[in-house]
């Protein structure tokens, strides 16, 4: 969503990067540096997999046309095995599916079981697919704010073990975003211990003090800084991010810039690696400490 402070819609830019000098104009305000630019994720280790989040701005693209089927192709140039997605679903009325779950499929990815409509793919907007994984419980919850909002919370049980999943849609106000963060970090904790991966749009562009995620390092360790993701024209503002725990199982966290992603969406879709070896090696302790 548009940070109050980032007008962008009124009009058409040209696809592409922005020159260096153009992102510290805009990130110079907000207390941002320039962000450099990465390198494609390196290839996998043997333990890993590739997560991602993508708010797919209900597959309308920044050409405000309508194509599912070309989130679906920039979600293939991803080739993710975990991807949490907002705005799946229609805002208004029937809360029915936006996805192309057709072109997914073909490309390996499956729903996990979130709505509560047959014709429905996410709970307030938020999706969940996976390659390869059997789902233990899924939680949908509700969370506090001036707007509708939520967050589902999925266990895996994948081929290298359990894997607890928060895929979320954070509010527009600092306020709620503080109320949601704090709801979240309650639900992991009355949970068993597993790792844990947090994913999603929580449209929080400010580092520092005044950030709305600062609650959630007490599990998920620093959070001050993430890839600049929106708009997917000029990328700017790190609204998206993933984190994981324990600390340190998630790495080569990125925005995934291409000419197809640029237009597909309003927001850039984020990716990283999850070792679930590694987390498994770290032994974490009890959730509900680290929370």
């Amino acid at each position: 969503m548009t940070p109050p402070d980032a007008s962008h819609r009124g009009g058409r830019r040209p696809v592409g990067h922005a020159p260096a000098s153009r992102l510290s104009e805009l990130r110079g305000p907000h207390g941002l540096s320039v962000l450099p630019s990465v390198a494609p994720l390196p290839p996998p280790g043997a333990d890993e997999i590739t997560v991602a989040s993508y708010n797919v701005h209900k597959c309308v693209g920044t050409d405000r046309r309508f194509d599912p089927g070309r989130i679906a192709q920039v979600i293939a140039e991803i080739q993710p095995d975990i991807l949490a997605v907002q705005e799946a679903d229609r805002r208004f009325g029937r809360r029915t599916g936006l996805l192309d779950t057709d072109a997914l499929q073909q490309g390996g990815l499956s729903l996990v079981p979130v709505s509560r409509l047959p014709d429905g793919h996410g709970w307030h907007g938020n999706a969940l697919l996976v390659r390869r994984g059997t789902p233990l419980e899924v939680q949908r919850l509700a969370l506090p704010g001036a707007e509708p909002r939520g967050a589902v919370l999925a266990e895996l049980e994948l081929p290298a073990g359990k894997l607890r999943i928060v895929a979320a849609h954070f509010g527009l106000l600092r306020r709620c975003r503080l109320r949601q963060a704090a709801t979240i970090l309650e639900a992991v904790a009355r949970g068993a211990s597993m790792p844990t991966l947090m994913l999603g749009d929580l449209n929080e562009w400010r580092p520092g003090p005044r950030s709305s995620l600062r609650p959630l390092e007490s599990l998920f360790g620093s959070v001050a800084f993430g890839p600049a993701s929106f708009p997917s024209r000029m990328p700017v503002f790190a609204l998206d991010r993933i984190f994981g725990w324990p600390r340190g199982v998630v790495r080569d966290v990125q925005a995934h810039n291409t000419p197809l992603a640029r237009v597909a969406s309003d927001h850039l879709p984020l990716k990283a690696r999850l070792s679930l070896a590694a987390a498994q090696a770290a032994a974490p302790g009890d959730v509900a400490a680290a929370a």
